[in-house]
This record gives C-alpha cells, sequence and structure tokens, in this order.
C-alpha cells in the first residue's frame, strides 16, 4: 500500500501569528542580534582551531624533538645498554606534565628496552611504519585508545644503519580534557552574548526609530483642516530627513490642490449661478404679466442663448474630466502647422475685422498630434487675445523648432496683458482675471484650462509671458515624435 503525500490547500488561513506583520523594531533586532552571532561564532570558531591548532603543533614538535634526544642517546650509550635504558627511564621520567614512552627495537622489530609499563598500553604493532632515518619530518599518528587514552605516535630508524628502531609516544589526554573545558567556555560566551545582543539590538533598535515616532505623531495630527502641519525638522536623522521633506513637499502639493479645489468650485458655482440667475430673471419677467407674442419670442430667444452658454461652459467641463483621465489618449498624426494657423485666421477674420485688429502669421513646423484638437487650442488663444486687444493694435501667430528638438508655436499680442498676481493662476479652471456677464463659452475661464489639457495629452507644456499694459505671450512646446 503506497502512501501519498497531501499538500496543504493554499486556501486555507494562516495562523495568526503568521499573519500579524513583525515590526521594525523586532526586525532590527533580529538582524543585530543575527549579525553578532555570525561574528561571535566566527570568532569562536578561529579561536578554538587556532587553539587546537597550536597544541597540535607543540605536541609534534615535542615529539619530534624527543626522537633526536633519543637517537642521540642510543649513538653515545650505544655499547652500554645498562646506561642507555637508563637513561630512557631517566628521560622519560623527568617531566611530570608531559607523559612521554620511549622504546627501542632491534632490526628485527623485537623489543631491546622501554619505559616501564609501555608494553601493557602500548603495543609495537599499534605505531605507524617506521621512516627512514634521511626523513625530516617522519609521520606522526594519533590513536585513541578509550576515555582520556590519547596518544600520539612516531616510529623512526634510529640512523645507525637499520640496527635500531625507535618508537616514541606522547599523552595527549590532557589536550583532549582542556578543548572540551574551552568548548564548553565559549558555548558559556556565545550564550550570554546573543543574549546581551538581544537586549542591546532591541535597545539600539527602539532608540535609533524614536524620530520616525515622532513623524508618525506629526502625521497623525495632519487633516484636511490642518494641512498646514510639517515634519521637516533640522534634527532629523540623514535617511529620514529626506522622507519628512518629500513628505512635506507632498503637503504643499496636496495643501495647493485644496485650495485650487475651493477656488475652483467657488468659480464655478460663481459662473453657473449668473446665467441661471438670467434664465430665473426672464421667467419671472415673462410671467409677471401677459405679454404679446413678439416679447415671448424675445424671452425665448435670450433664453436660448444663456442655454446655449450653459451647454458650451458643460461640454467645455466633461473635455477637460476626459482629458485629466490618465488613460485618455489622442490618435497622433504628422502635420505642417501653417495650413492650420491660416484656417483659423480666416475663420476669425470678421471679427478681427469687427474690432480693429490685425493678426499675422508666419514660420512653419512639423507637430505631430492631434490636428482638431491643435485648433482648438490655437483659436482659444487667438479668441483670447482678440477679447483683450485694443483697436489698432495687432496679433502675430507664428511656428518654429522648440528648444527640446520639438515644435513651438507662439501666440502674441498687444493688449492689456495679465498682472503679476492673475499670472500663476491663469490656466486654473474658472479663473477669470476680467470677468464679464457678456462672455461666452471659454469666458467662463475654462479657455487656458482647455489649453493646458490638450498640451498635457500631447505631452507639451503652455508657457505664458505676459506683463500688464505690454501684451500676453503665449507658447505652445510641442514634444519631438517618438521613434
Amino acid at each position: 500500500m503506497s502512501s501519498k503525500t497531501v499538500d496543504p490547500d493554499p486556501r486555507l488561513p494562516l495562523p495568526a501569528f503568521l499573519r500579524r506583520p513583525t515590526s521594525l523594531t523586532g526586525r532590527l533586532a533580529l538582524l543585530y542580534v543575527g549579525s553578532t552571532a555570525v561574528l561571535l561564532l566566527l570568532a569562536a570558531g578561529y579561536l578554538y582551531w587556532s587553539l587546537e591548532d597550536s597544541l597540535a603543533r607543540e605536541d609534534q614538535a615535542l615529539l619530534r624533538g624527543k626522537l633526536r634526544v633519543l637517537r642521540l642517546l642510543l649513538r653515545e650509550h650505544n655499547n652500554r645498554p645498562a646506561m642507555l635504558e637508563s637513561e630512557i627511564e631517566h628521560e622519560a621520567a623527568a617531566n611530570e606534565l608531559l607523559k612521554y614512552y620511549l622504546r627501542v627495537l632491534d632490526s628485527r622489530g623485537r623489543v631491546l628496552m622501554e619505559t616501564t609499563g609501555m608494553a601493557g598500553f602500548l603495543p609495537v604493532l599499534e605505531f605507524p611504519p617506521p621512516a627512514s632515518a634521511a626523513s625530516g619530518s617522519p609521520p606522526i599518528l594519533k590513536r585513541d585508545f578509550g576515555p582520556d587514552r590519547s596518544y600520539l605516535l612516531l616510529t623512526a630508524e634510529a640512523g645507525d644503519e637499520g640496527h635500531h628502531l625507535l618508537q616514541v609516544a606522547l599523552d595527549v589526554a590532557h589536550n583532549d580534557i582542556l578543548l572540551a573545558d574551552y568548548r564548553w567556555k565559549l558555548f558559556a560566551v556565545l550564550s550570554a552574548g546573543l543574549v546581551f545582543a538581544a537586549l542591546a539590538g532591541a535597545i539600539v533598535a527602539r532608540t535609533g526609530l524614536k524620530p520616525l515616532g515622532r513623524i508618525t505623531r506629526t502625521v497623525t495630527r495632519i487633516t484636511a483642516s490642518r494641512l498646514d502641519e510639517r515634519v521637516t525638522d533640522e534634527n532629523w536623522p540623514r535617511e529620514l530627513a529626506a522622507l519628512a521633506t518629500a513628505f512635506d513637499a507632498m503637503l504643499d502639493r496636496l495643501h495647493d490642490s485644496f485650495n485650487r479645489l475651493r477656488d475652483c468650485t467657488g468659480d464655478m458655482a460663481h459662473a453657473l449661478r449668473n446665467p441661471i440667475n438670467n434664465l430665473r430673471g426672464e421667467a419671472e419677467v415673462a410671467l409677471a404679466r401677459v405679454r404679446t407674442p413678439e416679447e415671448y419670442q424675445q424671452i425665448i430667444a435670450s433664453s436660448l442663448e444663456e442655454h446655449s452658454r450653459l451647454a458650451h461652459m458643460i461640454d467645455a467641463m466633461l473635455f477637460i474630466a476626459r482629458t485629466d483621465d490618465p488613460a485618455a489618449t489622442i490618435e497622433h498624426t504628422t502635420f505642417h502647422v501653417r495650413p492650420e494657423l491660416d484656417a483659423i485666421t480666416d475663420f476669425y477674420e470678421a471679427w478681427a475685422a469687427e474690432r480693429q485688429v490685425s493678426v499675422r502669421c508666419e514660420g512653419d513646423a512639423m507637430v505631430h498630434g492631434d490636428s482638431i484638437l491643435f485648433r482648438r487650442a490655437v483659436s482659444n488663444l487667438l479668441s483670447n487675445a482678440l477679447k483683450h486687444t485694443p483697436p489698432g493694435q495687432h496679433i502675430g501667430l507664428s511656428a518654429g523648432p522648440g528648444p527640446d528638438g520639438g515644435t513651438e508655436v507662439v501666440v502674441q499680442d498687444s493688449g492689456i496683458g495679465i498682472s503679476v498676481e492673475d499670472l500663476p493662476r491663469v490656466l486654473d479652471r474658472f479663473y477669470q482675471v476680467h470677468k464679464s456677464r457678456d462672455q461666452t463659452a471659454e469666458g467662463a475661464g475654462l479657455g487656458l484650462a482647455i489649453v493646458q489639457s490638450i498640451m498635457r495629452l500631447h505631452g507639451g507644456s503652455v508657457q505664458i509671458e505676459s506683463e500688464a499694459g505690454r501684451g500676453t505671450i503665449v507658447r505652445l512646446r510641442f514634444p519631438a515624435p517618438r521613434v
């Protein structure tokens, strides 16, 4: 019977402790503890390895040193076995802290002399094969024979033409005890270090995040009626200073947008109130008494004018609302500017002649965009210029290359101009520099707003230069077509 692993249903809800987002303080503390743990482990590992390697090197050096001493003794007392045996016993027992054992064998492997009791726990066959006398560093073997019984073993020729073999052993059980004790101490240090790192990490994280808490408290005080609050502080850390500056810039934009929205709402109410009041007044006058058919026709014709003005205003508002949609697009074609300017000039020729204002066109260029929207934008600018240019003056329309490789269309008049106070707001919706009841359609303050929306659809910009009493220059800058 086969077993089958069933994967958990991904649609099942996670436990609450997994869904709960971790705090920034906790994350920083964990990162601090983790980095400290890695550093402590690396340091402890290096120290442990250094101690173990140092002990091993010292023991091996001691073992090879004893081999050299034994060879020297063998050469000096080779003819006096009793003296040699006494020297070996004395050499092995000279140091109480280091337990090492010496053994001399003949060429057939028979024991000639050895440290007392050595045969009981270190037989001859436990040693590694002998190394030649010419070998500078004979191999050393470590053997464990049980708890607290570890030895370094070495076998080498005595250097007397192969007549004798030498075996040297060193008890290194005390090294294992020392290393085990050192491991426990390192473990205690690591544990204490991690506990300290956790506490220190939490304290450091909380202290470091205090400015973020101050920003949070400041932000919670900001409401629609208190957009003048700011979070910028000269004492912010460098990382939070950039965040505070960006947040204040956003608040400035929101504050400006709220002010513009409030002004736009008031201007829109004022613009709609005039035609509605006119319609209501005319209706009340018509109902005041019985009138002749001609009088009713006159009242209806006047009402139709107000209705037409309202319809044009609503169409303009809908157009601006559609262009504000980020997904709004237009169909781009490449066309010459000069024929479009000539057509617009011809359309307004009669009105310009009536106002005794001359309109001149010059230059040509190519624009990649919507020709109908282009005509509407330039028509709004020319209509606006005709309204505010005194008789006997002139208006110029020109086209040429722009500063960024695109196309620049300029509408310049010598009219009454715009004051410095009004210039920053002339592109706002429903904002009117010169208010008049008999203005139509775009005269409600939507003409330049429509121009700006059209340029935004084309990816271009509107720039207005004006001075009161000295005329106005409006520049429409269309970007170069993208390849």
